[in-house]
């Protein structure tokens, strides 16, 4: 049952629907990001692996040729390699390249206090006066939510600045289990909070196995939140299983209502690659979804390919606790 109703949701009228009214210009495909209003590239720039090189000019030289080419979507952490994707990525926007891009950013902070640090923080090392999209990063724990949404809480910081003209729409992320987003979901609810976007792991493993794409997705559809997918080849780990190409994986992701699917880039290959993937998508068949995904099905049973959701590999909160204060 399970795999038809991903099946119905990954090709039906619902994945069009979350889209909004698509449209391609070049190689890249455009989509809108939930009931946000604001139009977006399909293919986002993630923020880590733009921390990656060796050398600071190779990391703004792939930004600066991405938005060149029609990614407009940055995504960048303040925690990610202790603050260099961000001042990087603050230096490739520079000569009005950020009045081209979406960019959104996310902090780690749990109370009001430390979460206005790392807004305050990131805003100076993107050199910007504002984000367009500001996240709570690593929703990882079933507490997460109730330290953020608890009087104190990083909430009233993020209401704070966007309320200041520092953040236009909130978010969060998160890679461990689709209980915990429901549960960060429902909090919301209670507390009359509505969120414009969430992001989380999207791929042709997920559909199996502790499967966000099957319980969180529907309920950001039925409520019209933007969808932020990552993790499309599971930080690489789901290449290794050998049963899927990267071009694959990103078509799969791209089929889904995400508005987005952010996806790692730290070379001009890659990137020629990502491209590639949104030049080449087509909205899939039925019966092409059905084959992937059962191509899928034997490897992706116990998460083996999904470290993020069953290590501890990429949690980079349980490593630096104090990123949480």
């Amino acid at each position: 049952m399970k795999l038809a109703a991903a099946t119905t949701l990954a090709t039906g009228l619902a994945g069009r629907d979350a889209w909004g009214e698509q449209t391609k210009s070049g190689d890249m495909i455009y989509r809108t990001l939930g009931s946000t209003g604001a139009r977006v590239s399909a293919i986002g720039l993630g923020g880590y692996h733009i921390g990656n090189p060796t050398f600071e000019s190779e990391s703004i030289q792939i930004v600066r040729t991405a938005v060149d080419r029609g990614i407009t979507f940055m995504d960048n952490c303040w925690d990610y390699h202790e603050g260099k994707s961000e001042i990087r990525m603050g230096k490739a926007l520079r000569d009005g390249y950020r009045d081209k891009v979406f960019l959104m950013t996310k902090i780690d902070g749990r109370s009001k206090a430390g979460a206005e640090r790392q807004i305050n923080e990131s805003l100076t090392r993107l050199q910007t006066d504002h984000l367009d999209l500001l996240q709570f990063h690593e929703i990882i724990r079933m507490n997460d939510p109730d330290r953020i949404f608890a009087d104190g809480g990083a909430v009233e910081a993020a209401l704070a600045a966007q309320q200041a003209g520092k953040v236009r729409f909130l978010g969060f992320t998160g890679h461990k289990d689709p209980a915990i987003h429901l549960h960060m979901l429902e909090l919301a609810a209670k507390k009359h909070f509505r969120f414009d976007a969430v992001q989380m792991p999207l791929n042709v493993m997920d559909a199996h196995f502790r499967s966000f794409q099957h319980e969180v997705v529907p309920v950001l559809v039925r409520d019209k939140i933007g969808i932020l997918g990552m993790k499309s080849m599971g930080s690489g780990d789901i290449l290794k299983s050998q049963v899927v190409t990267p071009v694959e994986c990103l078509h799969y992701a791209l089929n889904l209502p995400t508005s987005v699917v952010i996806t790692g880039i730290d070379s001009m290959k890659i990137l020629d690659q990502a491209f590639a993937a949104a030049a080449t998508f087509q909205p899939m068949s039925e019966q092409a979804v059905a084959s992937l995904l059962a191509k899928t099905a034997p490897a992706a049973d116990k998460g083996e390919y999904e470290l993020f959701k069953t290590s501890e590999k990429y949690d980079s909160t349980t490593r630096q606790p104090q990123y949480l204060s």
